[in-house]
C-alpha cells in the first residue's frame, strides 16, 4: 500500500489540456493531475508520457485521472492505485 495516499490533499485539473503539450502543439490521449503541484499533463498512452516524466524528475510520486467521471489516484513510487470515493 502507498503511504502516500493517507496524508493527500486533492488537487482538481487547473484545466483540461496538458500543458507541456499545448506549448509544443502536441495531442494527448488522456489527463493526469499531480497531487504535489497541481500540473495537469498528459498520460503514459499519450506519444510524450508528460505526467511520468514530470513524476520522475520533480519527484511528485502521486497523480490524479483529469478526466471525467474518473476518480482516482496511482502513486508511482510505490505502484499503487487507489479509486477514490464519489
Amino acid at each position: 500500500m502507498c503511504t502516500h495516499f493517507e496524508t493527500l490533499e486533492l488537487k482538481d485539473p487547473k484545466g483540461y489540456e496538458c500543458e507541456e503539450c499545448v506549448k509544443t502543439g502536441d495531442r494527448w490521449v488522456h489527463l493526469r493531475t499531480c497531487q504535489s503541484c497541481g500540473v495537469t499533463l498528459c498520460c503514459d498512452s499519450s506519444p510524450n508520457k508528460h505526467a511520468s516524466k514530470h513524476a520522475r524528475s520533480h519527484k511528485h510520486p502521486v497523480i490524479r485521472s483529469a478526466e471525467p467521471g474518473e476518480n482516482w489516484v496511482y502513486c508511482f513510487e510505490h505502484e499503487a492505485f487507489a479509486k477514490l470515493n464519489a
